[in-house]
């Protein structure tokens, strides 16, 4: 069974959290004892004897103020399906919240309130979804049972999404009018709006192809272990184990080991301890090789006639998360998959709005949320692609050297 990661996002109070609890509520996803919990937060609240939006709300600063701060994920399941669902803050101060849910997202379930139509947020999050290439697109017009379920203030948003997706290269949207409060088209189809002959929200969500968006064409597999076992029986055995990033795999096939650009070919494939004539993204295997070579952990192993691109000054796009300011010049580690690299941001070359796309100068050092073109060197050469021709090869973080947090959000440009 396969597995839908999305992400919902919106303005403020469009009901991004409601509808995450209705989902889970209709789809029968809540155990008895989390549905006691939600009953007994839900008393002082005037949303209905159930607030669903609690569901989601886990801290109490969320709970006390109504609002979405952190990243909630949730996981449920049908028959058909798995899923992984963030709930991303609506806030502008989140944006780096909002961008850490959506770097693995195959969907995004853009939220519209029907009373205020496409909002500057609105477009802020589209934006976001179009930087991070998230392949497919949902926008839920939501409260429609506040102008009295309008096929036409229906139609109106719809004309206003699509001048914006248009613009942003969105190409793969699909507009549903939802109530999330009420339950209207979330897994049942509404009976107050027989004008939609779409399809539900949870319909659309297990139909939506995800097989499609894994890249097969561009082979990327990056080790994460070598296994030498020693043994009498495997005296000479040499594998390295790994997670396919994407593409196809073969035995006998000519590879490349970089970032040495040791050519070899493929001796063995195995997947679970079991022989395999090929492997696939996602899969993960382990690779055996026909020269001895001195591989390590981070190192690539790519077909010969396919290379990524291979650096040491990386041109990326850069989304600030730290409330420390970045300084240029400051060092960092870049880890890359299981590649940790030694780097430093050089050079900051302009701020991109994320509410227009305009670029802007950067005045002073670079603060919480703002994301940035700059140039990033690292102490051993880098093994990437661009974020734009493969996502799953694309990006990466960078890490505090002191205090081994999180800083900043990475796409290669």
């Amino acid at each position: 069974m396969d597995i839908l990661r999305f992400i919902t996002a919106g303005s403020v109070d469009d009901g991004k959290s409601t509808l995450i609890g209705r989902l889970l509520y209709d789809s029968k996803n809540i155990l008895i004892d989390q549905l006691e919990q939600l009953e007994k937060h839900s008393k002082n609240k005037e949303a209905g004897p159930i607030d669903l939006a609690l569901l989601t709300d886990g801290l109490r600063a969320e709970r006390e103020q109504g609002i979405t701060i952190d990243v909630a994920y949730r996981y449920f399941s049908t028959p058909k399906r798995k899923f992984i669902i963030a709930d991303a803050p609506g806030h502008v101060q989140y944006t780096r919240n909002m961008i850490t849910g959506a770097s693995n997202a195959n969907l995004i379930i853009v939220l519209v309130d029907a009373r205020q139509g496409v909002v500057e947020q609105t477009r802020r999050h589209s934006i976001i979804a179009s930087l991070l290439k998230i392949p497919h697109v949902v926008v839920a017009i939501n409260k429609m049972d506040l102008v009295d379920f309008s096929e036409d203030v229906y139609n109106n948003i719809v004309i206003d999404y699509a001048a914006v997706a248009k613009q942003l290269g969105l190409t793969d949207v699909t507009y549903i009018p939802i109530s999330a409060l009420q339950g209207d088209n979330i897994v049942d189809a509404s009976t107050s709006m027989d004008w939609y002959e779409g399809k539900s929200l949870l319909e659309i969500l297990e139909e939506v192809p995800v097989d499609s968006d894994i890249n097969l064409t561009d082979p990327r597999f990056q080790v994460q272990f070598v296994i030498r076992p020693q043994t009498e029986d495997l005296h000479d055995y040499r594998g390295y184990a790994g997670r396919v990033i994407s593409g196809v795999y073969k035995k006998g096939d000519a590879v490349t080991v970089l970032p040495a650009g040791i050519e070899t070919t493929i001796s063995k494939l195995e997947v679970a301890g079991e022989e395999v004539e090929e492997i696939f993204a996602p899969q993960s295997a382990t690779i055996l090789l026909a020269s001895d070579i001195d591989i390590s952990r981070g190192d690539s192993i790519v077909k010969s006639d396919n290379l990524p691109q291979t650096a040491n000054d990386v041109e990326v796009l850069l989304c600030w998360m730290d409330e420390k300011p970045l300084i240029p010049g400051n060092k960092y580690y870049l880890q890359h998959h299981s590649r940790l690299i030694r780097s430093v941001v050089k050079h900051v070359e302009y701020k991109l709005d994320v509410n227009s796309l305009q670029q802007q100068p950067v005045e002073g050092n670079v603060k919480l949320n703002e994301v940035v073109k700059a140039t990033i060197k690292t102490a051993s050469p880098l093994v990437y692609d661009s974020y734009q021709h493969l996502r799953a090869n694309g990006s990466a973080i960078l890490i505090d050297e002191t205090s081994h947090s999180t800083v900043a959000a990475v796409l290669f440009q």
